[in-house]
């Protein structure tokens, strides 16, 4: 093997390289037409969907009675009803909820409490209220809240992925 052999070698990889750019740019160009040429629709059918959305979790709200027992079903593949709100964890103050949970949970100290001496929400999340009001932590959001979740929620991604590609900036509207 000589440099001319390695020249003709590496002159056909780069050839096969290049093919290979071109077919993708092509997809790519595809694509872009498809997406223009498509999207004013999937906007229009967003919008539809969450009007209906609306609609749909005001009447559940009004037909509380009707989601005892089961709190939820299945109807048409969504998913409606009540369920239990995770709840939102709020403190007044970083310093005063550490020194707490230094004081009553020392045990637990290297989960409950960010290395940057700042409180876990994810890890208080865990504790029974009776546990979080030693510390000074309150509990929001905690009754029941109304779901509305479709058994596919592959369309729901494929959305979201597309108006996040189609406007960046974080200003995707949201589907339902």
């Amino acid at each position: 093997m000589n440099l001319i052999d390695i020249e003709k070698l590496t002159k056909t990889f780069a050839d096969a390289r290049q093919l290979l750019a071109d077919r993708v740019r092509g997809l790519e160009e595809e694509l872009q037409t498809i997406k223009r040429r498509r999207m004013p629709g999937i906007r229009s059918a967003v919008n539809t969907v969450m009007e209906h959305h609306v609609e749909l979790k005001a009447a559940v709200e009004e037909s509380s009675s009707l989601f005892i027992r089961p709190k939820t079903i299945i109807l048409h593949g969504v998913k409606v009803g009540f369920q239990k709100a995770k709840g939102k964890l709020s403190w007044n103050d970083d310093a005063q909820v550490v020194r707490l949970i230094k004081k009553h949970f020392p045990d637990q100290e290297d989960i409950l409490i960010k290395k940057t001496e700042k409180p876990s929400k994810d890890a208080l999340m865990n504790l029974p209220a009776a546990d979080l009001k030693k510390i000074g932590v309150t509990v929001n959001e905690t009754g029941d809240q109304v779901v509305i979740k479709s058994t596919d929620s592959e369309i729901d991604k494929f959305v979201d992925a597309l108006l996040k590609e189609e406007n960046p900036e974080g200003k995707a509207e949201e589907a339902a």
